[in-house]
């Protein structure tokens, strides 16, 4: 294994080689557009054996990977923010036709106002498009899952596409160094690509076509099943992963000292190594919290939540995003499950961090030190998402 230097694009774009893709769509976007510069210089250069195809929009980079895959090809792209958007109708045709391939959002804020800096709305925009959806805390964790999601999508008890975000700018331009696994040991690892048809095949076949009513309820039901289905086969890949390399994130989702947790802190992102700094700091000072790291938002973690809530006393959720006029995304889902439980705990969430707002750990600290006064004190806390604008 080397260790190199490198930001999180740079890192997406050495995933990508690792994973041996055939076809490569390229269109640019800020905070994107490194990715798909550095893998153009990598196929120029013969480092990676693939055809890098640039197309004239997102909607065409998607389509592009799409009409690939169908025919066999293991397939990636990449874009951010509003290309996203304009990719979102396409988003639902891979997933609806049960293509495997992989997509890396470089999450930015969504206009107006004009904005580039980070936030998760873009990402959390798709959550219902029938994709896995991963994101990554660090470089390493972005190396690392665009690999495993190949292997994940294209196993057949899945058969469908996936998603990995990374914070834009945070992430995305920030160097780290990266530990970069040998092809010798990924070899077996990497399998030949896996699909449910090919539409290049001499066999005739149809996609996208009007079916009964019934038969298209059937088919997202499916989805659904396949989406559930994967969950075994995230943990099964992490696992396999892990005696390759050494690293493991626990699948669907980490847990960061919260085996005997009194206060749970639940979020998603770059910003959790922030807050397991702070975990640290708050356990050094008599505070018994944990962190529940999201790895995977779909599926979303049910199994692995529950077991972490079950004993405690309060969990606060950060959202990077927000349903507006309802909740934060990962506060509506922890609050569905927790209040299934009989022991009703008391959850709150904050939605902070939202175009480009810093959360850094003096506001985590105290965000915490706010809840646990309101929990400790009053004994309960209103079901909202509460609003922190800037700052702690």
């Amino acid at each position: 294994m080397v260790i190199k230097v490198l930001t999180g694009n740079y890192t997406v774009a050495e995933a990508v080689r690792l994973s041996n893709v055939d076809l490569i769509t390229a269109y640019p976007i800020t905070p994107q557009t490194t990715i798909v510069e550095r893998l153009s210089e990598l196929v120029e250069g013969g480092l990676i054996k693939a055809r890098l195809v640039r197309v004239e929009s997102e909607f065409s980079a998607l389509a592009a990977a799409y009409g690939a895959a169908s025919c066999g090809a293991r397939a990636f792209t990449a874009t951010s923010s509003h290309g996203l958007l304009f990719m979102h109708e396409m988003l639902w045709w891979v997933a609806g036709s049960r293509v495997p391939m992989v997509l890396a959002v470089v999450t930015r804020a969504l206009g107006p106002p004009w904005n580039i800096w980070n936030e998760h709305t873009d990402f959390m925009g798709q959550r219902d498009c029938g994709w896995l959806m991963a994101f990554a805390e660090n470089n390493q964790e972005i190396l690392d899952t665009i690999i495993q999601l190949y292997r994940i999508t294209e196993d057949e008890a899945v058969y469908l596409p996936g998603i990995l975000g990374l914070d834009g700018f945070l992430l995305s331009h920030a160097s780290e160094p990266v530990d970069i696994p040998d092809e010798d040991v990924l070899k077996d690892f990497i399998k030949p690509r896996s699909q449910p048809y090919n539409m290049c095949s001499d066999d005739v076949l149809t996609m996208g076509n009007l079916p009964m009513a019934e038969e298209a309820m059937m088919m997202r039901y499916d989805i659904h099943k396949s989406i559930e289905a994967a969950k075994n086969v995230i943990n099964e890949v992490d696992e396999e992963y892990r005696k390759l390399t050494g690293r493991s994130y626990g699948g669907l989702a980490e847990c960061y000292r919260c085996n005997d947790s009194k206060y749970l802190i639940i979020a998603m992102g770059g910003w959790v190594g922030t807050m397991k700094d702070v975990c640290d700091e708050l356990r050094d000072e008599g505070y018994d919290v944990g962190v529940l790291k999201i790895r995977f938002f779909r599926p979303f973690p049910h199994e692995d939540l529950v077991r972490a809530i079950s004993g405690v006393k309060g969990i606060l959720v950060f959202d990077r995003s927000a349903s507006l006029g309802s909740l934060g995304h990962i506060h509506a889902e922890v609050l569905a499950r927790a209040y299934m439980l009989s022991n009703k705990v008391i959850v709150k969430g904050v939605i902070t961090g939202l175009g480009g707002v810093d959360v850094g750990p003096k506001e985590v600290r105290e965000i915490f030190m706010r809840f646990v006064k309101d929990v400790d004190e009053d004994g309960q806390i209103d079901n909202i998402s509460e609003w922190v604008l800037g700052g702690g």
